[in-house]
């Protein structure tokens, strides 16, 4: 089992427990996002030397392009689905990958955007949804 089955493993015993995961979908999106963009395990190491969890704008530079990631997973409780994505509250990157995963966790669908693409399609919205995310980026996955 690599590290990333077993941090989901983890969360996932842990939602069980106490019914509500731990906040992990940052890095593992992070990581599948990378790995979805052809980026080696090596190189999302080196990538993330320097990053804190809390860094501004760009997640990870890979090949001197700035990621910016975001990532949804509905909660593990029936029926549960995700209505809202997170915005990009700045342009400091220069694509934005986004990630819908199941609740357990697995890759759904992902779509990567170019920085003037996404700002021209939702710079003015408040709130974006799944479908927003599917309309004019490129899929991934």
């Amino acid at each position: 089992m690599n590290l990333r089955e077993q941090l989901v493993s983890i969360a996932l015993a842990w939602e069980k427990e106490f019914t509500v995961a731990p906040a992990i979908t940052s890095a593992i999106s992070e990581y599948d996002a990378a790995r979805l963009l052809g980026c080696s395990e090596d190189e999302f190491k080196e990538a993330m030397k320097g990053q804190t969890a809390v860094t501004k704008g760009t997640d990870f530079i890979w090949k001197n392009q700035r990621f910016q990631i975001k990532a949804n997973r509905p909660s593990g409780r029936r029926g549960s689905t995700v209505t809202r994505v997170g915005k990009a509250t700045n342009y400091d990157w220069d694509f934005l990958v986004w990630i819908l995963y199941n609740k357990k966790f697995e890759l759904v669908e992902a779509w990567k955007w170019p920085v003037n693409i996404y700002q021209e399609k939702h710079g003015a919205r408040n709130r974006l949804a799944p479908n927003d995310m599917r309309d004019g980026g490129e899929r991934l996955k």
